[in-house]
């Protein structure tokens, strides 16, 4: 089992998880759409093509989002150099990110010489998934996903193919996504509120191009000529297609909007028509999971997302967090007391201030630590009776 949080996991990852030699992996096309399948290129990923079964029961949609980032990143690697070699990719890959982040950057600054190269991917992964700086603006800011992570596949391709990441590569391609799905939107009637709030997914995604009210007047404004590979002209199909169908009809303007741009791009019509067929199937077996469709009710996503983050980190810090619980015999008196009745406003000081002091000998529990991190206390407190072993729980009986 992987945990992704762990340092060492894309060592272990590539010990037994990785694709190798696989048929798919010699055909542009077929990549991608196994890719798709996974969700990778909607940013809501719902499993990881690899050669071996991987299960990401108890994951966080960050911990998914790097490993498939990283599974994605290798596969593209061994469909360009026909190589399976982990450590010429793994090379190769820091280079690229090296390219694409000049060493001021900030999370280059966080490595250390001395740390191996897989650690190095690690952070630097790790910061590509990153959105949010503290726990609740991340767990709430539900429209802001990992949409755009596919760009560093591109980018890794392009880098590739040409030896050199082409200068302003990303700036462009990220320009061409984000007026696409803008201009998909205007060939809409009937206007939702989740045709704006998809705006603001695209938007909060980007990471090199500054957008403000971006509006163009027709799709020749995007030079669209700029897009060579099919892996490219795929994508922007793609997403072009989840924009329009966010009100789940397709009117006819909508319609030849799609054939408009596929003939743009020069892709054959039967494509445009998957595409569509595939989006639907997607969006409709895994809505309820996707958080774009789940804005109706922010609070209630607010809380399951952070009770999910809570209770795996009490399971994975299980041992340590219930060695520190019953060295503090105070706490465990108050979390019994919690259990049976309201405690005063004293006794809730006293214990968020035992609680806070635990998370501060455990790394993984830090987060509580962080602004508005104390928030989620309530959650901790709830769970930890149920997560810890019977011997504690005779304690709040």
């Amino acid at each position: 089992m992987i945990n992704p949080s762990a340092q060492g996991w894309v060592d272990k990852f590539f010990s037994k998880y990785y694709l190798l030699n696989s048929p798919y992996l010699y055909n542009t096309k077929d990549f991608y759409c196994r890719t798709r399948e996974t969700g990778f290129i909607y940013g809501h990923v719902v499993s990881i093509d690899t050669l071996e079964p991987l299960s990401m029961q108890g994951w966080t949609s960050e911990e998914v989002s790097k490993v498939a980032l990283l599974n994605t990143l290798f596969g593209i690697y061994q469909l360009t150099e026909k190589n399976p070699e982990k450590g010429n990719f793994i090379d190769l890959t820091l280079d690229f990110y090296n390219l694409m982040h000049p060493k001021g950057f900030s999370f280059f600054k966080k490595i250390l010489p001395s740390e191996s190269k897989a650690i190095q991917l690690e952070k630097i992964i790790d910061s590509r998934v990153q959105t949010n700086d503290n726990i609740v603006s991340k767990n709430f800011s539900h429209i802001v996903t990992n949409a755009l992570l596919f760009i560093d596949v591109l980018a890794f391709h392009n880098y590739l193919v040409n030896g050199e990441l082409t200068k302003g590569y990303v700036q462009k391609l990220e320009e061409i996504i984000v007026g696409v799905v803008t201009f998909s939107l205007t060939t809409k009637s009937n206007k939702s509120h989740y045709d704006d709030l998809l705006i603001k997914l695209f938007e909060t995604s980007v990471r090199y191009t500054k957008f403000s009210g971006f509006k163009i007047s027709d799709l020749n404004a995007l030079n669209l000529d700029f897009l060579q590979t099919d892996l490219e002209k795929y994508y922007v199909m793609d997403l072009a297609g989840m924009a329009i169908w966010s009100d789940e009809k397709l009117e006819k303007n909508e319609v030849a909007f799609l054939y408009d741009l596929g003939s743009i791009l020069k892709l054959e019509r039967f494509y445009i028509v998957e595409s569509l067929m595939v989006i639907d199937e997607f969006i409709k077996k895994y809505r309820a999971d996707i958080p774009y469709f789940n804005y109706s009710n922010p609070i209630k996503h607010f809380y399951d997302q952070t009770t999910q983050s809570v209770v795996m980190l009490i399971t994975r810090n299980r041992k340590r967090l219930y060695k520190e619980l019953t060295e503090s015999k105070d706490l465990v008196k108050l979390l019994a007391a919690s259990t049976t009745r309201e405690l005063d406003a004293n006794e809730k000081k006293r214990m968020k201030k035992q609680l806070l002091d635990v998370c501060k000998t455990i790394p993984s529990l830090t987060i509580f630590l962080l602004p508005g991190g104390s928030l989620l206390l309530p959650i901790l407190i709830k769970f930890i009776p149920q997560m810890l072993p019977s011997a504690f729980n005779e304690n709040l009986d």
